[in-house]
């Protein structure tokens, strides 16, 4: 799809719409009407931000933030260190966002060439705007889905994955089940990055198969790149 066809201002309109709705029903897929970008901004709903994805073919696309219990978008800082790290070439990957919130680092990964891309997303104000970006998005590789996911990492095949993405609530108790589901559904030669409050060491990842790759600190947010414990060799 070429760029020219992401009209910036009829994007950023719809999912105003969506971020505006977070307790009513999602948007009508066949919304029409485009605010200018001063209008779209005022539009927000106080307390509400946004971010943008940083690179691929959706660069500075601008991503919705609304306020929901729990929501902690990704930094721009780490989402560019991440995908330094894994490479800015996605192409054909295969990658579960789990907990996927604004949807940055899952469409992050669909606008590097990923090919396919399933966003999970338990709270129904933040599915219906993910449904909404995919939709203006027109974003083929991309599937949102509403559910637990956890549950959705344990359902998929040994070793299908690419790419997983673990980014829970860090009030929760959900970082060990999502490493050990995510130790069996990730390749042998994937990937699964960790967002946590604390750092987690080859030691306390010992039970789930996986081992730290990579780690970055950026304020009170630890990053990880983790890979399982017997992966091929570079």
């Amino acid at each position: 799809m070429s760029r020219s066809t992401l009209r910036g201002g009829a994007i950023n309109a719809e999912i105003r719409k969506a971020q505006a709705a977070t307790a009513a029903p999602a948007p009508k897929p066949g919304a029409k009407g485009a605010a200018p970008k001063d209008k779209a901004a005022a539009a927000a709903p106080k307390g509400a931000g946004e971010i943008r994805i940083i690179g691929g073919q959706w660069k500075r696309t601008r991503l919705p933030v609304a306020q929901r219990p729990g929501l902690r978008p990704t930094p721009d800082r780490v989402r560019e260190t991440l995908f330094n790290w894994l490479g800015q070439d996605l192409a054909g990957w295969r990658c579960l966002d789990a907990f996927a919130g604004t949807g940055a680092l899952g469409l992050e990964a669909a606008s590097r060439g990923a090919a396919a891309v399933q966003l999970v997303e338990s709270d129904a104000a933040l599915v219906a705007q993910l449904s909404t970006l995919q939709q203006r998005l027109e974003a083929k590789a991309v599937r949102v889905q509403r559910g637990d996911g956890i549950a959705a990492l344990r359902q998929a095949a040994p070793a299908s994955l690419d790419l997983v993405l673990i980014d829970p609530p860090f009030d929760g108790n959900l970082f060990e089940s999502a490493l050990q589901a995510a130790a069996k559904a990730v390749a042998a030669s994937g990937y699964v990055y960790l967002e946590a409050p604390v750092a987690w060491t080859d030691e306390s990842l010992a039970a789930s198969g996986l081992t730290v790759y990579r780690h970055l600190k950026a304020g009170a947010v630890h990053a990880h790149l983790l890979r399982p414990v017997a992966h091929p060799a570079a």
